[in-house]
């Protein structure tokens, strides 16, 4: 069993009472989620549910010829396999872990369980799952409309987001597999931002310098996002 203040390392689990924690907790074991692990593949029976400490993991829909684009990032505010509230168990995307920490996980079954007792649990996380659909809704109108520096920008706000600091630790095949491109396109971008001082990138290590500018050039998708998530899951503790 992890400790109380492991938990609420989590913005989600930190939103709940002791009470209701306490219901999980015996439950709930410590994950090292290292990077490039895969949760989950598609189509697979979800026998877990994962909370993000300082971890981010991405969620990848692939196509049957390999290739895939990421449809959303989760980490320290959410949950990895939050679908299990609307299917029978099983979801249509991977997850695989783009910037490697610790998370804890919980059985489907333990998680279901308690979603079922408590209203304000399912109510807290069904506006999750909204902020959720958001990014992933967002995200393909980006991948659409916008230049590959702009989807660069945003991928980059959005993970330091989930992070605690200014650095990822992240190879361009892997963000090429997560915005769906070849990896020449993202060493060019990248090149870009770095030549403007807005990152610093050496052998798979992003260290962002100025995410003012680095939000200035990124398009709307990532305001729009962000406001969401803060709109629906700011100060909302299920206590």
């Amino acid at each position: 069993m992890i400790a109380l203040a492991d938990a609420r390392r989590n913005h989600l689990l930190n939103a709940l009472s002791e009470s209701i924690l306490d219901r999980w907790l015996p439950d709930m074991e410590r994950v090292d989620m290292s990077l490039g692990a895969v949760l989950y593949e598609a189509a697979e029976k979800l026998d877990y549910v994962y909370f993000p400490i300082n971890a981010v993991v991405s969620l990848l829909y692939v196509m049957e010829s390999g290739a895939s684009a990421e449809i959303a990032v989760v980490g320290n505010e959410g949950i990895v396999g939050i679908f299990l509230l609307l299917g029978d168990g099983s979801t249509t995307s991977r997850a695989l872990v783009q910037c490697g920490g610790e998370g804890v996980r919980i059985p489907a079954r333990d998680f279901k369980r308690v979603l079922n007792r408590s209203a304000l649990v399912l109510h807290l996380m069904m506006r999750y799952t909204q902020a959720l659909i958001t990014q992933m809704a967002q995200t393909a109108v980006c991948n659409r409309h916008h230049s590959l520096d702009q989807q660069l920008c945003r991928w980059l706000l959005l993970s330091l987001d989930r992070l605690p600091g200014n650095e990822l630790i992240m190879t361009q095949k892997l963000i090429a597999n997560m915005l769906g491109v070849r990896r020449e396109r993202v060493h060019e971008a990248a090149r870009k931002l770095q030549d403007a001082g807005l990152i610093h990138y050496s052998r798979g290590h992003i260290s962002v310098l100025n995410r003012k500018q680095l939000e200035r050039r990124s398009c709307e998708c990532y305001v729009t996002v962000k406001r969401e998530y803060d709109r629906l899951l700011a100060n909302l503790p299920a206590r």
